[in-house]
């Protein structure tokens, strides 16, 4: 199995990502086309067992069913107890990148081995209450870090400006490490989280709550680079 996919999502970067959990899973094929007009180049998955956070979402079925409609790479953020009961299924059904969180493993570098064994991307992410020395072990062991900026798996959470000091910190201590931003990026927060290093960004009801995809993404874009009248920078 290849990591090439890995390769596009580093070339894709800067890059919006669409969380598909707020998507029309009665018209997969549609969300995906509309998607891919509008410009998407990787796509997102929220995986919750219901256990690790109280939400529960979808399985394997789902990313089958998207794997048939796209070659995008799919990048499933794991926000489950035990990652490595789902990895291979996950991998099999058409992941390309997998993230677990390492509040939810005893030995991350353990477990960031077994899946980039499987032959994906690993990723590693973290809630912004969590202990950030946390991730000082498995950073060599990662392909990317995802700097969670409200609580895994609750919604109606505001933006918490803790993931900006986390996102410079890690591009000053890994230049190379892929970082990926996850909870409350709209117009508004964007801006801010590009300069302070970030690559990949989780973006749900900014786009999926807006009439035309395309232009949700536009302004994303705009914001991301700084040029929209609406972003927001650092402060």
């Amino acid at each position: 199995m290849s990591r090439a996919k890995l390769d596009s999502i580093r070339a894709a970067g800067p890059a919006i990502l669409p969380s598909l959990l707020q998507c029309d899973f009665g018209d997969l094929r549609s969300e995906v086309e509309q998607l891919t007009a509008a410009g998407a180049r990787v796509l997102h998955l929220d995986v919750m067992d219901g256990h690790f956070v109280p939400n529960l979402t979808y399985g394997m079925p789902i990313v089958e069913g998207l794997r048939r409609h796209t070659n995008m790479p799919l990048d499933v953020h794991l926000m489950i107890s035990d990652p490595m009961a789902y990895a291979k299924p996950m991998v099999d059904a058409g992941a390309d990148l997998l993230t677990f969180h390492v509040e939810a493993v005893q030995d991350s570098v353990d477990v960031a081995g077994q899946i980039r064994d499987l032959g994906v991307g690993v990723g590693v992410a973290i809630n912004p209450d969590t202990d950030f020395a946390k991730l000082d072990d498995c950073l060599d062991a990662v392909d990317m870090v995802l700097v969670m900026s409200v609580n895994a798996g609750f919604g109606g959470q505001s933006f918490n400006p803790v993931a900006l000091d986390r996102l410079k910190s890690l591009k000053q201590r890994k230049p190379d490490l892929l970082l990926e931003i996850d909870g409350g990026i709209k117009v508004d927060t964007i801006g801010a989280a590009r300069e302070a290093g970030c690559d990949l960004f989780v973006v749900g009801s900014a786009i999926f709550g807006q009439h035309d995809y395309e232009t949700a993404i536009n302004e994303l874009t705009l914001a991301m680079n700084g040029s929209h009248p609406g972003a927001g920078g650092q402060t």
